[in-house]
C-alpha cells in the first residue's frame, strides 16, 4: 500500500478560499486547476497512491474551509491536518471545534525554522503548550515542520507531554542548521513515538526524480529512526526505493505506506 502525507491543496476560487491576512507566504494560484483535488486524484491513480493525507496549507492560515470540503468530497482515501496560530489564546477551542466538525482531521502543525519564526518563538510559551496539549488530548498526531535549531525545544516538550506521537517534515530542513543542530534532530529518534518523514529532498537536492546525491544523509536518519518509524511524504514514491537499497522489500513497504496505515484510522 502507497500512502502519500504531504500534497497542499490550492485553490484559484479567492471568493470561496481567501488567503489569510496573516499569510506567510502567498502562492501564485492563477496556474491552478478550477478543480485542484480532481487534479490531485488523478495523481493518485497515475502514481499508484492508495490513501494521502492532505496537508492543510499555510496561506489560508487558520480557515480550513477549502481542506474540509476535500475531506467530505473523498472520505474514503483521504485524512487531512489542521493548522493554528499559537500565540492565539483560542486556538485549541478551534482546533477541537474543528476536530468535532470533521474526525478526519488527524493532525495539527506547527512550523518553526529558521526564516519562519511568524508562529512562534520557542516551544516553551504557554501557547503552543496549550495547543500541543489539546492536539495530544483529541488523539492528534503533533505534525513538527521544523528545522534543526528546534529539535533540543522539541525534545522538551516530548519529554514533558510523553504521549504525544509525533511526525516530523522534511528530515527537519536539515539545511537550515548545522551539524551540530541535526545531532539532536538524530537524538528525537530516543522517543519511540517520534516518526520522520522522508520527503523535502528537493529543498536541498537537485538531482529529480530521485535526488540520489543525498542518501549518504538519509542513510544515517533512516539508520536512526528505524524502518518502522519512516514515512514516505513527497516527491515519486520511487523515492522510498532509491534511498534504502539494501532493505527487503517488505521494510520498503512499510515506508511507502505501511507504518501511516497502521499509525492512522482510517475506518
Amino acid at each position: 500500500m502507497i500512502i502519500e502525507w504531504n500534497t497542499h491543496i490550492f485553490s484559484p476560487d479567492l471568493e470561496r478560499y481567501p488567503l489569510h491576512p496573516k499569510a506567510v507566504y502567498k502562492p501564485n494560484l492563477l496556474d491552478k486547476p478550477a478543480d485542484p483535488l480532481g487534479e490531485y486524484l488523478q495523481r493518485m491513480e497515475e502514481e499508484k497512491i492508495e490513501r494521502a493525507v492532505i496537508v492543510h496549507p499555510e496561506p489560508y492560515g487558520d480557515d480550513h474551509r477549502l481542506i474540509l470540503e476535500c475531506l467530505e468530497r473523498e472520505p474514503e482515501r483521504l485524512l487531512g491536518t489542521s493548522l493554528f496560530y499559537p500565540k492565539d489564546p483560542d486556538a485549541p477551542r478551534k482546533l477541537e471545534e474543528l476536530v468535532a466538525r470533521q474526525p478526519r482531521i488527524i493532525a495539527t502543525r506547527f512550523h518553526a525554522h529558521r526564516g519562519k519564526e511568524q508562529y512562534l518563538d520557542s516551544f516553551a510559551e504557554s501557547g503552543v503548550r496549550a495547543l500541543w496539549e489539546k492536539g495530544v488530548e483529541l488523539g492528534l498526531i503533533v505534525e513538527l515542520h521544523i528545522g534543526p535549531n528546534y529539535a533540543s525545544q522539541v525534545a522538551e516538550v516530548l519529554r514533558d507531554i510523553p504521549e504525544t506521537t509525533a511526525l516530523i517534515d522534511h528530515l527537519a530542513e536539515p539545511h537550515m542548521g548545522s551539524g551540530v543542530e541535526f545531532a539532536e534532530v538524530l537524538e528525537l529518534a530516543s522517543f519511540e513515538r517520534v516518526y520522520m518523514k522522508l520527503s523535502g529532498l528537493n529543498h536541498f537536492a537537485k538531482d529529480v526524480p530521485f535526488y540520489e546525491s543525498a542518501r549518504s544523509f538519509t542513510k544515517r536518519v533512516i539508520e536512526a529512526f528505524g524502518v518502522e518509524r519512516m514515512v514516505w511524504g513527497s516527491g515519486s514514491p520511487g523515492i522510498v526505493d532509491a534511498h534504502m537499497k539494501g532493505y527487503t522489500e517488505e521494510e520498503r513497504e512499510k515506508v511507502r505506506g505501511g507504518n501511516l496505515d497502521g499509525l492512522l484510522d482510517w475506518a
